[in-house]
C-alpha cells in the first residue's frame, strides 16, 4: 500500500467509522453467532498474494461485524462498560499513527511527562493524597498485581525477588465478594490462593472489619505474615463498598499494606458527594481505578496510584545495558513501575478526554447515569412483581423478577429465562450475579451516550420477558 492509497483508505474508514457509530443502536447489541461460526467462515490458510483492501472491508463488514458484541451501544448494560467517547477515540487514531514504544522517558519524553500530569490532575480532581504518584497501567489486574508484589517484598525486604519464599509465610485478605483478579493475583505473584483468606461481608455486602482484625490476629499468632488487604471500593457484583476508615485503621496499626480496588466506582470521586466514601484513604498504601469503564476513555486505560513508590519500583526494577541512559534518575522510566517493559502512549486519550470534556463535563455525564439509574430503580420498587435485591450505591441496579409463592429454583431460572429472552433479540445486553445465593438480574447505566429513552425500552425489554415466563 502505498502513502496515496493509505490516504484514500484511511478517508473511507473514518465514513465507516462515522456511520457505525451513528447507527449502532441498530446493531443486535450482543453478538448473536453461534460457537466456531466466525471460525469456520474464515479460510483455513493465509493468501498468498496481496489482496485489495476493498475486499478485506467487505469481509470485515460480512464475516467480523457480526461476531461483535457492540459495546458502545447505549443498550449495553452488561458487566461493566468498557467506554469510548469522541475525543478518545481521536487520540487513539493518533496513537497508532504515532506507533510510539513509550517504555521509558528516551524513547518519547512527551509520553512520559505527559503520563505524569494527568495522573495528578485526576489525583487531585479526585481529592487523593497529593503525595501520592501514579501510572497508568492496562488493567486493574495488572495494577493489582503490582500492589501484591509492591506488599510481598516490602514485608520480606526484598527477599522474595533475590532468593525466592524459601520459609516465608504470607496473607492476604479480601472480602467473599471482591473481583476474581485478587486469587488471580496471588497465584501469579506465589503467594498461592491457599494463602487469600476471603472475609464475610455485611447486609450491604460490605466486608466485615472485626472478622478481618480476628483473622489477621490468628495469623499472627500461628507464625503467618499478613501483607495485605484489599478492599473494594464498588464490588463487581453489587458495587459495596468496604468500610475504607475502619480497614485503614486496622491496617495501620498491624502493618499491613491496603490495597484499595476501585476499578469501577473510583471514577465517581470526581464527584464532591461521594468523596466521603474515601476517609481514611491517606493510610492506605495503593489505589487503582479504570478510567476505560466510566471516564469516557477507550480501553485500556488503568491508573494506579501508590503512597510509596519506592517498593513498587524496587521490585519491578531491571536495568540491562541497552536500558541505560543519561537521563535515568531525572524522570520517571515507567517500564519500571509495572510488569512489562513496553508500553502503549495511553496518556494522550486520557488527556484528550479530560480536556474536551473538563472536569465539570466528566461529572455532568457521571451524574446523568446515576440518575437514570435512580429512576430504573424507581420502576423496580413500585412494580408488584419485582425486587431489588441489592442497595444502590452508583449507577447498577441489581433486582429479580419475583411475583409471589415460587421457590428459588424457580425465580432461579425465571430470572435467567427474562436474560436470555433479551439477549437473544438483540435489542439489549443484560448479566447475572448471585447475591448471598439468589440470582439477580444487573443493570448497568454508564455508556457514555445513554440516554433515558433507552434505559426506558430495556426495562419494557426485561418486563415483556417476564410476562412469558
Amino acid at each position: 500500500m502505498t502513502i496515496d492509497e493509505f490516504e484514500k483508505q484511511a478517508h473511507s474508514m473514518v465514513d465507516f467509522m462515522v456511520d457505525y457509530l451513528r447507527n449502532i443502536e441498530g446493531f443486535p447489541v450482543k453478538s448473536q453467532v453461534s460457537p466456531r461460526q466466525i471460525y469456520d467462515a474464515l479460510p483455513p490458510q493465509p493468501p498468498q498474494d496481496a489482496e485489495s483492501m476493498d475486499d478485506i472491508m467487505s469481509d470485515f463488514k460480512t464475516t467480523i461485524l457480526p461476531g461483535i458484541t457492540h459495546w458502545q451501544s447505549p443498550y449495553f448494560h452488561a458487566y461493566f462498560p468498557g467506554n469510548s467517547s469522541y475525543p478518545s477515540l481521536l487520540a487513539e487514531m493518533l496513537t497508532a499513527t504515532m506507533g510510539a514504544q513509550c517504555m521509558i522517558w528516551e524513547t518519547s519524553p512527551a509520553a512520559a511527562e505527559l503520563e505524569q500530569m494527568v495522573m495528578e490532575w485526576l489525583r487531585d480532581a479526585m481529592t487523593l493524597p497529593s503525595d501520592w504518584e501514579g501510572v497508568i497501567q492496562d488493567t486493574a489486574s495488572t495494577a493489582t498485581l503490582c500492589a501484591l508484589i509492591s506488599a510481598r517484598e516490602k514485608y520480606t525486604n526484598f527477599d522474595v525477588n533475590n532468593e525466592g519464599f524459601g520459609n516465608h509465610r504470607l496473607r492476604v485478605y479480601c472480602s467473599t465478594e471482591t473481583h476474581s483478579s485478587i486469587e488471580k493475583g496471588v497465584k501469579i505473584a506465589g503467594i498461592g490462593k491457599n494463602n487469600l483468606t476471603k472475609i464475610s461481608v455485611d447486609e450491604n455486602n460490605a466486608m466485615n472489619p472485626r472478622e478481618l482484625e480476628d483473622r489477621i490476629r490468628e495469623d499472627i499468632k500461628n507464625g503467618v505474615k499478613p501483607i495485605c488487604v484489599v478492599a473494594a471500593l464498588g464490588t463487581t457484583g453489587t458495587t459495596a463498598v468496604d468500610p475504607i476508615l475502619e480497614l485503614s485503621r486496622i491496617c495501620k496499626e498491624y502493618d499491613v499494606w491496603l490495597h484499595i480496588d476501585a476499578a469501577y466506582a473510583g471514577s465517581a470521586l470526581i464527584l464532591p458527594e461521594y468523596q466521603h466514601l474515601i476517609q481514611g484513604i491517606a493510610d492506605a498504601d495503593s489505589f487503582v481505578f479504570n478510567p476505560h469503564k466510566w471516564l469516557m476513555t477507550n480501553f485500556d486505560c488503568t491508573a494506579y496510584y501508590v503512597k510509596d513508590r519506592s517498593y513498587l519500583v524496587n521490585s519491578f526494577s531491571i536495568t540491562p545495558e541497552y536500558l541505560k541512559t543519561n537521563t535515568q534518575g531525572q524522570v520517571n522510566d515507567y517500564r519500571d513501575w509495572g510488569v512489562p517493559l513496553g508500553r502503549r502512549f495511553r496518556a494522550l486519550k486520557l488527556w484528550f478526554v479530560i480536556r474536551n470534556y473538563g472536569i465539570k463535563g466528566l461529572q455532568k455525564v457521571l451524574r446523568s447515569h446515576m440518575a437514570l439509574a435512580k429512576w430504573l430503580e424507581g420502576e423496580v420498587l413500585t412494580h408488584p412483581d419485582f425486587e431489588m435485591m441489592a442497595p444502590m450505591n452508583f449507577n447498577l441496579v441489581c433486582f429479580r423478577w419475583n411475583p409471589g409463592g415460587k421457590d428459588e429454583a424457580f425465580l432461579e431460572k425465571g430470572n435467567k429465562a427474562i436474560i436470555d429472552e433479551v439477549n437473544a433479540s438483540g435489542m439489549a445486553y443484560l448479566t447475572h450475579t448471585k447475591v448471598k445465593g439468589d440470582y439477580v438480574i444487573r443493570v448497568v447505566i454508564g455508556q457514555t451516550y445513554v440516554e433515558k429513552r433507552h434505559v426506558e425500552r430495556t426495562w419494557t425489554l426485561i418486563r415483556e420477558a417476564s410476562a412469558k415466563i
